[in-house]
């Protein structure tokens, strides 16, 4: 499975931005794709998942903020920041797993105070 992800941009401190990551190749129907974040000299930290089925799960320090849609009709996968904080910042990465994982690139997402 190959993953383009895109969205990721400079923003100030309460702006919005939305970040779409698009799978190709062989997708199954049951899956699960999801959000990573990297923030300079730190480890990469889960944000977010999404079932094909719908249920989402959020790391505390975005619920509130954050959404993660997808449509399975395009294998794409969403993430709706909202209310974007100087600690949002960082390179976002999605995945997918099904078996095993697949990453995409990473997007640059800066947040100035």
């Amino acid at each position: 499975v190959q993953l383009q992800a895109s969205g990721g941009g400079s923003v100030q401190a309460g702006g919005s931005l939305r970040l779409s990551c698009v799978a190709s190749g062989r997708i199954f129907s049951v899956n699960t794709m999801g959000w990573y974040r990297q923030a300079p000299g730190k480890q990469r930290e889960w944000v977010a998942t999404i079932t094909s089925g719908g249920t989402t799960n959020y790391v505390d320090s975005v619920k509130g903020r954050f959404t993660i849609p997808r449509d399975n009709a395009k294998n794409t996968v969403y993430l709706q920041m909202n209310g974007l904080k100087p600690e949002d910042t960082a390179v976002y990465y999605c995945n997918y797993y099904y078996r095993q994982t697949s990453w995409g690139q990473g997007t640059q997402v800066t947040v100035s105070s």
